[in-house]
C-alpha cells in the first residue's frame, strides 16, 4: 500500500512529478548515452526501456549486454519512481542499491526495468525493480534499493 504525504510533506501534483521525472532522465548524460527512454509512470512506479546497442555488449562472443548497463538502467529506473511518488521530494540520490543478475539477458533485445518506491519515511524511499528482456516469465535482474529524499523548500 503507498505511502501517504504527511502533513508536513508538500503536495506535488502527479503532472508535475511525471514532468520531473522525464526531465530527471532526458538530463542524466548516462542515460542518454544508454538511449534509456521513459515508457510509464504513475504514483510510485517508473518503467524504462534500453534497446539493445553492439556498444553495450561486455562479451563479443555471446553478444550479452554488461551487467553495467543493466545496472544504470535499474538505477536510473529506481530513482525515477522515487521521483513519482506522492510523498517523496522531487529530489534523489542512490544510497544502497543490490541487484541480482539472474541470467543473461537475451542478445538483440531491449531490457526494460519497472520499479515500484513501496515505502517512503522523512529522509529515506525504498525501492524494488525488475529487468525483462522478450521473455517476461525469467527476469534479467531484480533491485532493492535505497534512495535520499530532497524535499521541497516550505
Amino acid at each position: 500500500m503507498p505511502d501517504t504525504p504527511t502533513p508536513t510533506t508538500p503536495t506535488i501534483s502527479a503532472d508535475r512529478r511525471h514532468k520531473v521525472a522525464a526531465q530527471f532522465i532526458a538530463m542524466i548524460p548516462h542515460a542518454a548515452a544508454l538511449s534509456m527512454t521513459m515508457q510509464e509512470v504513475s504514483d510510485g512506479e517508473a518503467v524504462i526501456t534500453m534497446p539493445y546497442d553492439d556498444r553495450l555488449v561486455g562479451d563479443p562472443e555471446t553478444g550479452v549486454i554488461h551487467g553495467g548497463a543493466v545496472s544504470a538502467l535499474m538505477d536510473t529506473c529506481c530513482g525515477a519512481a522515487v521521483m513519482v511518488h506522492p510523498a517523496a521530494g522531487l529530489g534523489t540520490a542512490t544510497i544502497d542499491l543490490r541487484i541480482d543478475y539472474m541470467r543473461p539477458a537475451t542478445p538483440g533485445q531491449a531490457i526494460t526495468a519497472r520499479a515500484t518506491c513501496y515505502h517512503v519515511t522523512r529522509s529515506v524511499a525504498f525501492v524494488r525493480a525488475v529487468a525483462l528482456d522478450e521473455d517476461k516469465d525469467r527476469p534479467v535482474a531484480c533491485a532493492t534499493g535505497a534512495f535520499t529524499i530532497e524535499r521541497a523548500s516550505k
